[in-house]
């Protein structure tokens, strides 16, 4: 279950830095504005929000590979960082479908991954 959990995880990572890159430094590209639904004059008003939002979403990703890259030599703090990243992720998710249910094919993009990471690192807990 172990081998599930890792790649998940890093699935989960890699999706939310290209988030981080779309926020953070392609928010008003035509191309990124498409995938979020945006005018050119929302983009430009949202783009400070959109940047640091990105780095939340590299945070996240961050904290994810630093729990995979801990996992074998201190196992009990790799789990830890794992199920706080990929949680989070998923509870980011969630926020966003429950906020607005027209944005529920972006959520199961975003939270997809993480949430079967988090159900597989628990079961391996088990």
């Amino acid at each position: 279950m172990q081998i599930v959990t890792v790649l998940l995880a890093a699935v989960a990572a890699l999706v939310h830095v290209y988030i981080f890159v779309l926020e953070s430094f392609r928010w008003t590209a035509p191309s990124t504005r498409r995938v979020f639904g945006m005018s050119a004059q929302a983009a430009e008003t949202t783009r400070e929000l959109a940047y640091n939002q990105g780095f939340y979403n590299l945070f996240l990703a961050v904290v994810t590979v630093a729990g995979l890259l801990l996992w074998a030599p201190v196992p009990a703090a790799g789990i830890a960082l794992v199920l706080a990243g990929t949680g989070s992720m998923a509870a980011a998710a969630l926020v966003l479908v429950t906020r607005d249910p027209a944005k529920a094919r972006a959520a199961m993009v975003q939270g997809t991954a993480p949430a079967l990471a988090v159900v597989s690192a628990l079961l391996t807990l088990l």
